[in-house]
């Protein structure tokens, strides 16, 4: 059984279990769904998959069990039960909130070998917990590796015994070859921090095809020793596949040493770097997306000052050229304001601009800027009556802080024969790690 993307979002605004409101669709599939909702007044993610026979009991039993486990680098997991909505039987499980997941980043770049070298030992700690307990994740991807403000973690609402049978077979490249028979193991885990590690080192995630029968082929742009350590995680033979401990031994220490021509960003310290992986993002996109959760790969709003779009993310310059020239950095900024500044009153104009709350964590996961554009509904009043993301940009977590700051703008209304009437106007937000600025631009209705 299955349930369409619009039956999903139509349940905004339900209640599950009589508890969990569900506020916010962040993205799903046509066999699951994940919301935004609360806990002790205090934001979780719900994930509502469709109560079919013996796998509901199995997703509960496997929920059950993850609550109980507690690692730094895994996303806890509060509770799980059985729910109803709009007379379809569901079993929910509540999730801590991650800001952000890779899978919202690395289609927007790819991550630097300084980035991966934070990225790994984390991932690698959380796997060498569940291995000692018997079990395997099942589903490393980038979509599954989220930040919870500046801590890197994975999911944890798909982890099984490694003596499980009755998992959904084999779904994607990430997926190792045997779980296509039903095999789950942690061999089968390596496999999928091989093609994790491919992927967002070349924005590619389909080099190795299903139908192969010999090991995948490596892009030889990958730099060492993670073109290595990706080599032996791919063999198709789970037997001749690296152990966890054997990739910790090779990040040390040539990851700590990469060569300063490897680093796109040099004038980013490394704890921004790594903070920038993990957008939680990084995730919230994602998290946090990760809605969308999610228009990704689109070009951002330009501001209204007729300035070629940029890339929603940008990359810093290098220090030299900042120190050559210091003057320009903020010449860009009061651009996109200056229309609002010449407006008339018959025209109308902004008297009250609010700019998101971004936490310090999420602030330190951008690397040069982030951009959303939301177009606001105006009534005779001045107030904002309806706000839709025009351009969401590459960051769920940003995109919504936007969204919900362009509700709170006010205007002096526009004239038309003398009386006030309502107008339309797309306001431009730009994300950037010391601050936030925002323009609007009045559209023609």
């Amino acid at each position: 059984m299955s349930s369409s993307v619009e039956t999903w979002t139509s349940w905004v605004g339900s209640v599950a279990e009589g508890k969990f409101p569900l506020k916010q669709w962040l993205g799903g599939s046509d066999h699951s769904a994940v919301f935004l909702t609360e806990r002790q007044s205090r934001q979780a993610a719900i994930k509502l998959v469709p109560a079919v026979g013996e796998n509901a009991e199995h997703h509960l039993a496997r929920w059950r069990a993850a609550s109980q486990l507690s690692h730094p680098h895994l996303l806890r997991v509060f509770e799980s039960g059985r729910c109803q909505i709009d007379g379809t039987a569901l079993v929910y499980v509540v999730m801590e909130y991650a800001d952000e997941d890779l899978g919202q980043i690395f289609p927007q770049r790819a991550l630097s070998s300084a980035e991966v070298a934070d990225l790994l030992p984390p991932l690698l700690d959380a796997l060498t917990y569940l291995d000692g307990k018997g079990l395997v994740h099942s589903r490393i991807k980038p979509s599954n590796i989220l930040a919870v403000h500046d801590q890197l973690k994975l999911s944890a609402d798909q982890i099984l015994s490694a003596t499980d049978t009755n998992s959904i077979r084999r779904r994607d490249a990430y997926d190792a070859p045997e779980t296509a028979a039903g095999i789950f193991s942690p061999a089968g885990d390596v496999w999928s921090i091989g093609i994790t590690l491919v992927a967002v080192l070349t924005q590619n995630e389909d080099f190795a095809r299903e139908d192969s029968h010999r090991d995948p082929d490596l892009p030889r742009s990958i730099p060492e020793p993670f073109r290595g350590i990706a080599r032996e995680c791919l063999h198709l033979d789970p037997k001749r596949r690296c152990s966890l401990a054997e990739i910790k031994a090779r990040l040390q220490p040539p990851a700590r040493s990469v060569p300063a021509e490897l680093e796109p960003v040099p004038a980013v310290p490394r704890r921004s770097k790594r903070a920038a992986v993990t957008i939680a993002m990084l995730v919230a996109a994602v998290v946090i997306g990760l809605v969308v959760f999610y228009s990704r790969g689109k070009n951002v709003a330009a501001p209204p000052a007729g300035a070629t779009n940029p890339p929603a993310t940008e990359t810093a310059q290098p220090a030299r050229q900042a120190a050559q020239a210091p003057p320009q950095a903020p010449k860009p900024e009061p651009a996109p304001a200056r229309p609002v500044a010449r407006a008339t009153a018959a025209g109308g104009a902004v008297v009250h601009q609010v700019l998101p709350d971004v936490s310090k964590g999420a602030r330190n996961t951008i690397t040069g800027h982030v951009r959303v554009s939301v177009r606001v509904e105006v009534d005779s009043s001045g107030k904002v009556t309806a706000a839709k993301l025009a351009s969401p940009g590459p960051s769920q977590y940003f995109a919504n802080l936007a969204w919900k700051a362009a509700q709170r703008w006010e205007f002096s209304p526009p004239q038309v024969d003398g009386k006030p009437t309502g107008s339309a106007w797309l306001l431009h937000f730009r994300f950037g790690r010391s601050g936030t600025d925002a323009s609007a631009e009045r559209l023609n209705r």
